[in-house]
């Protein structure tokens, strides 16, 4: 009977590592924001090893409750890389506020014939030639008498 009870049980993990991470809950976006760039990385591998260790449950033939939450696992890593790469982004922004040349993600999308469009400035520039012209001759002014 021993053996059999120790066949069994081979492939399930250790229960102090499964404890410490089936207490994890549903990771929050609002609560993830006001944490470093450093924690979400640390929090993610958490998350990745926590997806692993259900996911060799799953196989083994674990508890239904574990694989229910293997969906709640991959949300709460999408919405941690979601919240870093936010971050990221924002940094890069205020590191390019101000400056001449920008990378491509973080300019403004608009449309392609709107981004290839001249400028209002651009469109409305006169040569000198032009100017002068405009200013010797300019447009002529009628009276039309009823």
């Amino acid at each position: 009977q021993a053996l059999r009870f120790f066949s069994s049980n081979i492939s399930a993990p250790v229960p102090a590592a499964t404890d410490q991470c089936c207490k994890m809950a549903k990771v929050k976006a609002f609560e993830l924001r006001s944490k470093t760039s450093k924690e979400l990385l640390k929090e993610l591998d958490d998350m990745k090893a926590e997806l692993a260790q259900l996911r060799v449950a799953k196989v083994s033939g674990g508890a239904a409750s574990k694989l229910a939450k293997i969906k709640i696992v991959r949300k709460s890593i999408a919405r941690i890389l979601t919240v870093y790469n936010q971050k990221q982004k924002a940094e890069a922004r205020k590191q390019y506020a101000g400056k001449k040349y920008m990378p491509l993600d973080l300019r403004p999308k608009k449309t392609r014939k709107i981004r290839r469009a001249l400028k209002t400035e651009q469109k409305y520039a006169k040569t000198q030639r032009t100017k002068t012209r405009e200013q010797n001759f300019p447009m002529r002014r009628f009276a039309v008498t009823m």
